[in-house]
């Protein structure tokens, strides 16, 4: 019946564990009831079912829960497909934030839905981006040119083309060419959405990105010393801890495509990306938040593996959320990923001299906020901690897929009872 995709013994062992307890709560029944004939009194009767019933209800419960997230795994293994570029099919997922970690998930993401969207913050002021939009007039590129990258059907030499960053003292040096493209697009079109839209088709993205705002907006951060700290570039390097970020100016409205996409997203993720100057300032714009407050799909956020210097120093997992709450308000995340993998010794002492460290997966914590917590080796240990792409798409999948038919129960179960998926 299944073929290659049948259910693996973990899934059949709890299977089995759900007809004991559904035997054991019908002989209560039928034994309080006194359908069967026993030689005992009423009142042993009635106390033998009760007992009979409870411990079926017991067993019931628990071998739901491990039922439900054998499932989980069992899907998130097996029904993982690459999608063709004309597929049709697939969850409609929402991935908000920016910086080379957005890129990271996207490019699991593309394999597995077509109906995909990236909303990115356009706070960038450093770099390329920086003097692109001093001298044009322009959002800053960067971050959205590394997720059309990211998306695109794209042969290595093209993807090499549109990654590469000039050198040597010309006034190119330090411009990659994928936000020189995007900058003479702009100038095409005459605006920078037409721009991306187009480049979009030209690049032959899978899904599309839309900017947060189309607004020209200022980073800000207040410092716990008191201290105001103007622009994205600069925040990471403040010597204080950040007390709360904002934009100026304030007030600012998204695009309508980015709040549509939102409501009717199946799964919306926030991160992984940098806390302060990715993910939060995009939640800063007029009616995003709210946008994801009242979705209905599952939130998932996915927390960054090592602390960033300047930004989330000695930040657990928890301090992460609590950093979105006190920014954007609950309600903004139903699940909290958290990397659980041991990081080792040499890698972690190369991170050690920047100033990082890896992130404390504090699950019961993240609990305590009303937040289901899932510990989960997720990285990729090379030279450089990143996020396993497929393995964060195939995770994100089968959530997706396991809250289609088990939002009524499922998630209500594994908020009780989380600590079953730890080191999953």
């Amino acid at each position: 019946m299944f073929g290659k995709n049948r259910p693996n013994l973990i899934v059949v062992f709890w299977l089995i564990w759900l007809w004991v307890s559904l035997s054991l709560v019908v002989a209560g029944i039928l034994c309080a009831s006194n359908f069967w004939e026993i030689a005992l009194s009423v009142s042993w009767r009635t106390a033998l079912g009760i007992v009979f019933t409870l411990v079926g209800v017991a067993v019931g419960f628990l071998s739901t829960i491990n039922f439900f997230w054998a499932m989980v795994a069992w899907i998130s293994e097996n029904e993982v497909k690459p999608r063709s570029k004309g597929a049709k099919g697939g969850p409609k997922i929402v991935v908000i934030g920016g910086g080379t970690g957005l890129g990271t998930i996207l490019r699991g993401l593309k394999e597995i839905t077509p109906n995909l969207t990236a909303i990115v913050t356009v706070a960038d002021d450093g770099g390329s981006s920086g003097r692109l939009r001093r001298d044009f007039g322009i959002l800053p590129p960067g971050d959205i040119r590394n997720c059309l990258v990211a998306m695109a059907d794209l042969e290595p030499l093209m993807e090499g083309l549109m990654q590469y960053r000039f050198g040597g003292s010309s006034d190119l040096a330090g411009h990659s060419f994928g936000n020189l493209f995007l900058t003479v697009m702009t100038e095409i079109t005459g605006d920078f959405e037409t721009a991306i839209r187009e480049s979009s088709k030209v690049l032959a993205v899978r899904g599309q990105v839309l900017p947060a705002t189309l607004e020209n907006v200022v980073l800000k951060a207040e410092l716990v010393d008191g201290t105001i700290v103007y622009g994205e570039s600069k925040i990471s390097k403040s010597k204080q801890p950040i007390k709360r970020v904002f934009l100026d100016p304030v007030d600012i409205k998204t695009v309508p495509e980015a709040i549509n996409a939102i409501v009717e997203a199946d799964v919306v993720i926030l991160g992984p990306g940098s806390l302060y100057t990715s993910i939060i300032p995009n939640l800063l714009v007029k009616d995003i938040a709210t946008a994801i407050q009242k979705s209905k799909g599952i939130k998932i956020y996915i927390c960054n593996a090592m602390t960033q210097p300047g930004e989330t120093d000695h930040y657990t997992a928890s301090d992460h959320i609590k950093a979105i709450i006190n920014h954007a308000g609950n309600g903004l995340i139903d699940i909290a990923v958290a990397n659980t993998e041991t990081i080792p010794a040499d890698i972690l002492e190369r991170y050690s001299e920047e100033g990082a460290e890896p992130v404390v997966s504090d699950l019961d914590n993240i609990n305590d906020l009303g937040i289901t917590p899932l510990g989960t080796k997720i990285i990729v240990k090379s030279k450089v901690i990143r996020h396993d792409t497929m393995k964060l798409a195939r995770l994100v999948y089968s959530i997706s897929k396991t809250h289609q038919f088990g939002s009524t129960f499922g998630w209500f179960f594994s908020k009780q009872i989380y600590r079953f998926f730890k080191g999953y």
